[in-house]
């Protein structure tokens, strides 16, 4: 069990240790139970399996928390810039399926940016900003069946931000970096109201620089 620190308290990182690689970037802890949960296809890509009803949320009522997603981890020194891209491609059935990719503390600190199905059935970009309770933010919608997505920080700033062709970015979202210093970058599959569904994941990088321009991403 590795120990880590929050904003809040020092507590437990209840996951398993792994070595489950895409590209260059090595994912070296499964929270539920994750590794069990990869379908590995090519070298360099895999699917990552979602149980029925697997999410992570905390609602605004403060007591409703759900933190049962399949979620792979690596971490990264937060005292230093850093970008993580993933190429995300969902299978959709259900309303809330969805790929997605993270920062993470704790169970009660975290942001998750997600390519997900809404309520209309349109595929979007979706990100919940978590502190002790879930902010959720719809934003653009998306047709293809692929998106790049990407986190950057210089330290003071995060970025959040997709692409298509992983050439032209779009921001979602940006604030001041108060992570703390140790902190986890990963993935995971969802299925909030399904049965369940996969998430393919490929052209995976983490690297110790960030973006210069932090409204074009690049």
């Amino acid at each position: 069990m590795t120990v880590i620190t929050s904003g809040y308290a020092q507590r437990s990182l209840n996951a398993d240790d792994c070595s489950i690689s895409i590209n260059d970037v090595v994912f070296t802890k499964s929270l539920n139970k994750a590794k069990d949960h990869i379908e590995s296809l090519e070298l360099d890509k895999f699917n990552m399996k979602s149980g029925a009803k697997s999410d992570f949320f905390n609602a605004a009522n403060g007591t409703d928390k759900y933190a049962n997603a399949p979620l792979l981890l690596t971490p990264v020194d937060n005292k230093k810039p850093f970008t993580f891209i993933v190429k995300v491609t969902p299978e959709f059935s259900k309303t809330y399926d969805a790929g997605a990719i993270y920062v993470y503390i704790d169970n009660d600190k975290w942001q998750k940016f997600a390519f997900e199905m809404d309520e209309r059935k349109r595929t979007r970009l979706v990100t919940v900003r978590t502190i002790e309770t879930s902010d959720d933010n719809n934003h653009d919608v998306v047709v293809e069946k692929s998106v790049f997505m990407k986190i950057s920080s210089d330290v003071e700033s995060i970025g959040y931000y997709y692409s298509t062709d992983n050439l032209n970015w779009q921001l979602t979202r940006v604030y001041k970096n108060n992570f703390p210093e140790n902190i986890w970058v990963g993935i995971s599959s969802q299925s909030p109201i399904g049965e369940g569904t996969k998430t393919l994941f490929e052209q995976c990088s983490l690297s110790e620089l960030a973006v210069k321009d932090f409204r074009k991403g690049i």
